[in-house]
């Protein structure tokens, strides 16, 4: 096998720190090799918890190591193009956090940035490459359930901290931007299409100013798609698919775990899937096709697009009509 890719850390982000760089590290493809926090303290901690190699008390210093060759982006949402673009503009590769930007305007600037540094630029949307998705897109596909015509999801969870940054608006906050990505991105893979236009409705936070309960619609030629997401309920999360001959439940759809099997329902048949770290198999297909110079699972177009729908259905909830997708 080819020699491993070595990854830099941008930032401590807890789902960094405890997700996906542990899961990376035991990737065949992946060689965490550098962290970098703006307090260097933090970086020389993580690094000493991690046993990695490397600490810098900056990203910028973290650039600069010619060593690294592939950066994860973990910043808050409002950093990561910016980032993203100085990571690429340095000669690295970049997965990037979802959302990969806070609107599609922003997400394009990266196809620029890509043309011009030749760099790999990928949105970290872990659920794509899940063992339990590929085989519900498969069975999809493969027209196990009639023809797709009507998708539904749901995604929540709690969190009032007025600290924490997903509920600061200024800085990409709020359901829609940090889970409600989740069932969109799925909806447009499933359907393999795009939505002709969509409808939101949205409830914020009197303080924050967040949306912390929102609900669209996705009007696909094939049939819709529907989803609510919010920060101020009960956690959970299900996504439904359903076709004249049958249906598909996705049981854990999103914060699928690594220590159990997942499971889907097939109509009333169970279908177990192995233990596995989505974290874990998002790293070592990205470095396995920088690598073998392979197609990257997927596109920076992909992300874009779902920036796209995000965007409108923000505008759908201002003017509470359908809004086309731009």
């Amino acid at each position: 096998m080819s020699e491993k890719v070595r990854w830099g850390i941008l930032g401590t982000a807890k789902i960094a720190l405890t997700k996906v760089i542990p899961a990376m590290q035991r990737s065949a493809w992946c060689e965490i090799v550098a962290i970098a926090s703006r307090d260097l303290a933090k970086a020389q901690h993580a690094a000493a918890e991690l046993n990695i190699a490397r600490a810098y008390g900056s990203y910028e210093e973290l650039l600069r190591d010619e060593s690294v060759e592939a950066v994860y982006n973990p910043l808050p949402n409002h950093l990561h193009v910016p980032y993203t673009i100085k990571a690429a503009a340095a000669g690295k590769h970049v997965l990037c956090e979802k959302p990969i930007a806070l609107n599609s305007e922003e997400a394009r600037t990266l196809l620029d940035v890509r043309a011009r540094t030749g760099m790999r630029i990928q949105e970290a949307f872990m659920v794509r490459t899940h063992p339990q998705w590929l085989e519900t897109r498969r069975l999809i596909q493969t027209g196990r359930i009639g023809a797709l015509k009507s998708i539904t999801g749901f995604f929540s969870y709690f969190n009032a901290d007025p600290a924490n940054i997903r509920n600061h608006v200024q800085f990409g906050g709020g359901a829609l931007m940090d889970i409600g990505c989740y069932p969109i991105t799925i909806s447009r893979w499933m359907f393999a299409a795009e939505p002709r236009r969509v409808l939101g409705m949205i409830e914020r936070d009197p303080v924050f100013n967040t949306d912390t309960l929102t609900t669209g619609v996705l009007d696909f030629a094939q049939g819709q798609s529907t989803f609510t997401c919010s920060t101020r309920l009960a956690p959970y999360q299900r996504m439904i698919f359903f076709g004249a001959e049958g249906r598909i439940e996705v049981l854990i759809p999103f914060n699928a775990p690594n220590d159990r099997p997942t499971q889907i329902l097939l109509d009333s048949e169970t279908i177990e899937f192995p233990v596995c770290d989505q974290y874990e198999i998002q790293g070592s297909l990205f470095s396995q096709a920088l690598r073998e110079n392979q197609e990257q699972p997927i596109p920076l177009e992909d992300a874009i697009s779902n920036m796209a729908v995000i965007d409108a259905l923000f505008r759908s909830a201002t003017t509470s009509e359908w809004e086309e997708i731009q």
